[in-house]
C-alpha cells in the first residue's frame, strides 16, 4: 500500500472539505464509546458530528465520576465535533448535564428521545416518551429556559405508532431546539422491518426546525436514493452502516480513499485493539467490546457467517490476534456494497 496515499487519507483536515451534505456518526450503545471514536476519527473521513453514547444517571452540575468523564472526552476529535448525549426524564438532570458539557467546551447536547429496548422505553424514557407529547414539551420548556447551551434531539417516529410523531413536531417546533434528528422507525420496531418513508417525509413540510433523517443507509446506493427522494434534508445521521462500512461517509461525499481498503481497514482494527488495551489496561474484556464490533464489520467481508466465526470464540489477546490475521489473509473486505440489507 502507498503510504502516501494512507497519509493523505489521515491528516487532511477536516475543516477543509464540503460541508453538505452533513453527515453525523450515530450514538450506538457499547460501541461508539471514546476509544472508538477517537481511533475512527484519526483513521476515516467524512463526519461532521460525533454523537456519544447516551449518559444517565447525573447527580452534580459541578463534576461526573472519573469513568463518566473520560468516556465523555473531548469536545473535537481530530478536528470533528462531538456532541455528548443524555438519557433523561428529568429537566433538572438534562440541565444539570448540559450545565456540566458547555463548562469543558462542548457546544451542543443532545437528548435521547429514541432509545427503543424495552428496558428503556418501559420507564418512559428514550422512545418510550414519545407517547407522552406533553411531558415533552414540559421538559423542553424548562430545560431551553435554563441550559445555555444549544440543545438538539434524536427520536424516532413514535413508540407505538408513527402518527405520533404529528403532535411531537408542535412541541418541537415551539422549543426552539437547534435540530431534530428522527430515525425512521417506531420504537417497537427496534431495528426490524422498513423504515417508514412516507411519514418522514410528510413531518419534512411540517418541520421549522433543521431536521436530519437517520435509518438503514448502508450504501451510497441507499444514501442517493434517499437523497432523491427527500431533496430537502442535507443532514444526515449514520449507525450500523458505518459500522459495517467505515468509509461510507467519505464515499457518500466522493472523497479520496485508499486504494487499499483491506490494509487500511486491518490498521484501523489493529489500533483499535492497542487503544482498547490501553483504556483497559490490558483487562480482557477488551475482547467483548471488539466482539461486538465485530458483529457489524464482519457483514462487509465476503463471507461474514465465517468471519465472525474466527472471532467469536476467542477468549485471550493471541487468540483474539491469531483470528484477526487469519481473517485479513483469508477473506476480502468488500465494503458497504456487499452490506446492502
Amino acid at each position: 500500500m502507498p503510504v502516501e496515499l494512507y497519509t493523505i487519507t489521515l491528516i487532511l483536515p477536516e475543516h477543509l472539505m464540503e460541508n453538505k451534505p452533513l453527515i453525523y456518526l450515530a450514538p450506538f450503545q457499547g460501541i461508539t464509546g471514546i476509544t472508538f471514536r477517537s481511533v475512527y476519527a484519526r483513521h476515516f473521513r467524512g463526519v461532521d458530528k460525533l454523537f456519544t453514547p447516551f449518559f444517565t444517571a447525573i447527580q452534580h452540575s459541578n463534576k461526573l465520576p472519573a469513568r463518566k468523564l473520560q468516556e465523555l472526552g473531548e469536545p473535537y476529535e481530530n478536528g470533528i465535533e462531538v456532541v455528548p448525549q443524555i438519557l433523561s426524564k428529568d429537566a433538572d438532570e438534562i440541565n444539570r448535564f448540559a450545565i456540566f458539557c458547555k463548562h469543558l467546551g462542548f457546544s451542543e447536547v443532545n437528548w435521547n428521545l429514541g432509545c427503543p429496548y424495552p428496558q428503556v422505553a418501559g420507564k418512559k424514557r428514550g422512545s418510550g416518551m414519545l407517547p407522552y407529547p406533553g411531558m415533552i414539551d414540559e421538559i423542553l420548556g424548562k430545560v431551553m429556559a435554563e441550559t445555555g447551551i444549544r440543545v438538539s434531539v434524536k427520536c424516532r417516529l413514535g413508540y407505538y405508532s408513527p402518527n405520533e410523531i404529528f403532535d411531537l413536531v408542535t412541541v418541537f417546533n415551539q422549543s426552539r431546539i437547534s435540530e431534530l434528528t428522527i430515525h425512521a422507525r417506531i420504537g417497537k420496531q427496534l431495528y426490524s422491518g422498513n423504515t417508514d418513508l412516507e411519514t418522514f417525509g410528510k413531518v419534512i413540510s411540517l418541520c421549522s426546525v433543521p431536521l436530519a433523517y437517520n435509518g438503514d443507509i448502508f450504501s451510497v446506493t441507499d444514501f442517493q436514493a434517499l437523497q432523491k427522494k427527500f431533496p430537502s434534508i442535507d443532514t444526515w445521521m449514520i449507525g450500523r452502516g458505518l459500522l459495517y462500512d467505515p468509509f461510507l461517509p467519505a464515499a457518500i461525499k466522493g472523497i479520496a480513499i485508499s486504494a487499499n481498503r483491506q490494509a487500511s481497514i486491518r490498521k484501523f482494527i489493529d489500533d483499535l485493539y492497542y487503544a482498547y488495551r490501553k483504556q483497559k489496561n490490558d483487562s480482557l474484556s477488551v475482547i467483548s467490546t471488539l466482539k461486538e464490533y465485530w458483529a457489524y464489520l464482519s457483514l462487509s467481508f465476503d463471507d461474514p457467517h465465517k468471519v465472525f466465526n474466527r472471532l467469536k470464540k476467542v477468549k485471550t489477546f493471541d487468540e483474539y490476534e491469531d483470528a484477526v490475521a487469519l481473517v485479513f489473509r483469508e477473506f476480502e473486505w468488500k465494503g458497504s456494497e456487499k452490506t446492502r440489507l
